[in-house]
């Protein structure tokens, strides 16, 4: 017998094609080769446009939701004679709940695919905005919007996957660059819409609004297509008659044991034993500390040293916004221009189950990197010194910008690094970290800035991603030693 042929479970022989692909006779349990149509990479370029589309938008629109709170804090400390600490917390427990939203969706993902997770996650979110806004108490309001933020986290997480099952590997960089920038530009346009709505209204519009968007940009998912290739390959064994039942029903237990190990055991055990993960984890939960440390003190900063009615401190997230959005435009330019070269030389002269080296993607992280305590302390000091109000407008959105890139590099350094098999647990791990720096920096950085001015509350921040600026460079000097070392399966 061949021996590159071998047995799986059931006594069936797989075997190796040309292409890579491996066929089973008489199964589906793979693609019929590169050109098969149902793969999610072979459908036409406007069903695979639009499926990127809409999940990005739904993405969109989860954050969005939850950051549009972030102006009705004033109303709320009115309305129901409560502290500012209690008042920012369903903005702030919207987001811890985002931190678990993996556990609801990976295993929904696994069993009833990718589009089945927004279908069903995304209204129960919904339900939960509505019990929000109707709440006429504190506690259902925060109980409320945690569950919201539960339900809608996997709209991110799931969005990404499904771009990633869309595409090919060399055009991954540039999708997901692009990707990673609404999710965050959802975060900044919340306050700035929730401004102008707390203007007329009272704080339960700024949920109204937040469902609307929600209902709006979920509609258009209900018209893609399922993605995920285990779904897809299941769906084409049951229409072939090729179903295993007996196997079916003794997986259930190995399938939560899967989903403990992914989902709560290995990101954790990862997150405090691999220094990749770590690092990347650790970096990227302090920028999103700062885009949310943005996002509580933006308004007070204008009308403090601006003296911006309320009109102008809801106009004054556009520099964070525009910056947010622009992220996308150099991390391609960087993806296009080195990256994918790089990729195409490297590609012929190497085993084709060799990884080309994780440590190229880490270019827009190694730029932005020392750019982003810079454009901290310029637009903190300008603010603090009221020059035209401008400058630290601009410097906020390059901030945001910076910010992005530094995000995008290195999150796709750790996902190449660790690769499909372990590269779904470093994700959680650093998505973790990211929703619980973001609940706990809304909590005390607008005292912060009350207390130390918008220059010297600045500063701090600045002075936490001065100290995390090496990073990137270190993985770049020793990255591969640092995979050689891992306890996990990596690119080496």
């Amino acid at each position: 017998m061949n021996p590159t042929c071998e047995k799986n479970q059931r006594g069936e022989i797989d075997l190796p094609t040309d292409n890579g692909f491996q066929q089973r006779p008489g199964t589906s349990n793979d693609w019929n080769g590169p050109d098969d149509p149902e793969n999610p990479r072979n459908f036409s370029f406007a069903t695979r446009a639009w499926g990127q589309l809409s999940v990005t938008c739904l993405a969109l629109a989860s954050a969005f939701a939850g950051a549009i709170y972030a102006p009705a804090s004033s109303d709320v400390i009115r309305v129901f004679h409560c502290s500012y600490e209690v008042s920012i917390l369903p903005l702030a427990l919207y987001n811890l709940g985002m931190a678990f939203g993996p556990l609801a969706g990976a295993p929904l993902s696994e069993a009833y695919g990718r589009k089945a997770v927004f279908l069903i996650t995304t209204p129960i979110s919904i339900l939960f905005m509505v019990g929000a806004g109707a709440a006429n108490n504190l506690g259902g309001i925060i109980i409320c919007r945690f569950f919201a933020g539960v339900l809608a986290s996997p709209n991110i997480s799931n969005a990404s996957a499904t771009i990633l099952d869309y595409m090919p590997e060399l055009y991954r960089g540039v999708c997901l660059g692009v990707y990673y920038s609404f999710p965050s530009l959802g975060a900044t346009l919340g306050p700035l819409a929730g401004g102008f709505v707390i203007q007329k209204e009272s704080w339960r519009w700024t949920q109204w609004v937040g469902i609307f968007v929600s209902v709006a940009t979920y509609m258009p998912v209900l018209f893609t297509k399922e993605t995920y290739k285990g779904v897809i390959l299941k769906r084409r064994a049951q229409r072939l008659g090729l179903n295993d039942t007996s196997s079916q029903k003794s997986s259930f237990k190995k399938t939560l044991r899967h989903f403990f190990l992914t989902l709560v055991q290995r990101p954790l055990h990862m997150l405090v034993t691999e220094p990749i993960v770590t690092l990347v984890s650790l970096y990227n939960g302090l920028i999103f500390g700062v885009l949310y440390a943005y996002i509580v003190s933006i308004p007070w900063t204008f009308e403090k040293y601006y003296g911006f009615a309320l009109n102008g401190q809801a106009l004054s997230y556009l520099g964070v916004s525009l910056g947010t959005l622009a992220a996308c435009i150099p991390f391609s330019l960087i993806d296009i221009f080195y990256y994918q070269k790089r990729f195409i030389a490297w590609k012929p002269s190497h085993d084709q189950n060799e990884r080309f080296p994780p440590e190229n993607r880490l270019v827009s992280a190694m730029i932005a990197s020392p750019f982003l305590p810079a454009f901290l302390l310029v637009a903190g000091w300008t603010a603090e010194h009221r020059i035209h109000w401008i400058v630290p407008i601009i410097f906020q959105g390059m901030t945001m910008m910076a910010c992005l890139l530094v995000y995008a590099g290195a999150n796709l350094f750790m996902l190449d690094s660790y690769g499909p098999l372990y590269g779904a647990s470093a994700s959680g791990a650093m998505m973790f970290s990211r929703y619980l720096m973001s609940f706990f920096f809304p909590l005390f950085t607008l005292r912060m800035f009350q207390k130390l001015g918008v220059g010297w509350a600045t500063s701090l921040l600045a002075l936490l991603m001065l100290l995390m600026a090496p990073i990137p460079w270190g993985f770049w000097v020793f990255g591969s030693r640092l995979r050689r070392k891992s306890k996990y399966e990596t690119s080496n």
